[in-house]
């Protein structure tokens, strides 16, 4: 018997997919169809921080929240809020006008 183990990339790192996913539940609050953002929402931001572990996959998640974030409607104000709202220091900004590569 031959038992075949395959190891995954690093469950630190998220991937763009997967942050857009979880980001689902913020979507009212960054479209600013709600006043505050839900606790959901600040758990996705809080485990899209803990996944940006690279200054490789944090340029990578901020360009594609700059393209979802054309794409869905979101309120630039409340993208830049969303960090502090939730009580995230995070390492990526959720904010369509940021430089991504600064």
């Amino acid at each position: 018997m031959m038992i075949l183990v395959i190891k995954s990339k690093s469950v630190d790192a998220i991937t763009c997919e997967e942050a857009l996913t979880r980001l689902m539940p913020g979507q009212l609050f960054l479209t600013s169809e709600a006043f505050l953002p839900i606790s959901p929402c600040c758990l996705a931001v809080a485990n899209i921080n803990a996944g940006s572990t690279t200054t490789s996959i944090c340029r990578s998640l901020c360009r594609r929240f700059q393209q979802a974030a054309s794409g869905l409607g979101v309120s630039p104000d409340k993208a830049k809020e969303l960090s502090q709202l939730c009580g995230v220091s995070t390492t990526v900004a959720i904010d369509p006008t940021i430089n991504c590569d600064s």
